[in-house]
């Protein structure tokens, strides 16, 4: 039903039979000759002719993994990727690598809450702040930080970008905004079309939205502190081009995820 849907129609399938059986993928490969009821057999086809549709697979289980967690997801919030996770491999070692690790973060368009939770979770000395202009996605950032545990430390604001928290401080902050050009924004079947556009689309170049943010950032950080802004790889040359004049006292590099593409500028300020 998915080979031609999907280029990984198999691995979809095993998913939600799973789902269905309400296991883990590994249970099937060591009980694979156990019956299945009624219910779950027409629950498995109801979500296969769903995803046939292009509706992603972590929306029909609910559940996407990050960095070695699972994470509450909907149509409400986008699908964290993979190649984020290098952008929180690069944010852990800047704080580890600061004399006091009660590090003040801030993620800005948290969506799913993915960057916000782990980072908490990573460092149980910091405190997160975290914005989203959906109120449906921060309730599930929200749902996110009771189960990992990290509540008391995430806090959650409604607003545009920085807005929310502006006049505050911090030692770090995380963007991963919305980057893809309004004209590369698929159609259906292509999963894409099912995440929220809000949280996807960044103007006729895919930078708008960094655009409008950039001029928020210098007053946000602490001496020494760290920013990280991922995008496309197509887009990271012209987004570091964008961020030098704001911060010409500043250093600003690029970073790469695990696959060696260019996916995040990093801007570190001087010291005080």
């Amino acid at each position: 039903m998915l080979r031609n849907r999907s280029d990984s129609g198999r691995a979809d399938a095993e998913l939600l039979m799973a789902h269905a059986v309400g296991h883990d993928r590994t249970f099937l490969f060591a009980h694979g000759d156990l019956p299945i009821d009624d219910a779950q057999a027409r629950r498995f086809y109801d979500d296969c002719e769903r995803r046939k549709t292009g509706i992603p697979v972590a929306y029909l289980l609910g559940r996407a993994g990050f960095y070695g967690r699972s994470f509450l997801v909907g149509e409400h919030v986008l699908v964290p990727r993979p190649e984020t996770e290098a952008l929180v491999d690069y944010a852990l070692q800047f704080a580890k690598r600061r004399v006091s690790q009660a590090s003040r973060i801030l993620d800005l368009g948290t969506g799913s809450g993915a960057l916000a939770c782990t980072l908490a979770a990573e460092l149980p000395s910091a405190t997160v702040d975290a914005t989203d202009c959906s109120a449906a996605a921060l309730a599930v950032a929200r749902a996110n930080a009771r189960a990992l545990g990290v509540d008391s430390r995430c806090r959650f604001y409604l607003g545009d970008l920085a807005g929310p928290v502006a006049g505050r401080h911090y030692d770090s902050i995380v963007a991963n905004l919305p980057y893809v050009a309004t004209a590369d924004i698929p159609a259906a079947p292509d999963p894409l079309a099912f995440e929220p556009r809000v949280a996807l689309d960044g103007g006729p170049d895919g930078l708008r939205v960094y655009a409008r943010l950039l001029p928020q950032l210098p007053a946000l950080l602490a001496p020494g502190a760290l920013a990280l802004l991922e995008a496309a790889p197509h887009q990271i040359a012209a987004l570091g081009a964008l961020c030098e004049p704001v911060f010409s006292n500043a250093t600003v590099t690029i970073g790469r995820d695990l696959g060696g593409l260019d996916r995040f500028v990093i801007i570190v300020l001087p010291e005080a």
